[in-house]
């Protein structure tokens, strides 16, 4: 699935109101191991954006849940945003 560079950019918004308290810059900052990062990402295989969406929308660990929150839309465009992301390095944030 090609990423739709508006439904990026809608991401890093939600990306930044809901996920960046913890996930600065794509780490960790209550569990160091579970960042945001391609290897962590494939490690753990949540490397896709069916994935990274359903950790989003359900929540994993002590991670919460935000699909009473999200729209799907938010949801897919935040899952599109983390994978281009951990693809690039987190460098173009």
């Amino acid at each position: 699935m090609a990423l739709n560079l508006s439904s990026v950019d809608h991401g890093a918004q939600v990306f930044s109101v809901h996920c960046a308290g913890c996930h600065v810059n794509g780490g960790n900052i209550v569990r160091r191991g579970k960042n945001l990062k391609l290897k962590t990402l494939q490690r753990h295989h949540i490397d896709s954006l069916e994935a990274i969406g359903e950790i989003v929308a359900n929540g994993r660990g002590i991670m919460s849940a935000y699909g009473d929150r999200l729209s799907e839309q938010e949801i897919t465009d935040v899952s599109a945003y983390v994978l281009q992301q951990a693809e690039q390095g987190w460098k173009n944030k």
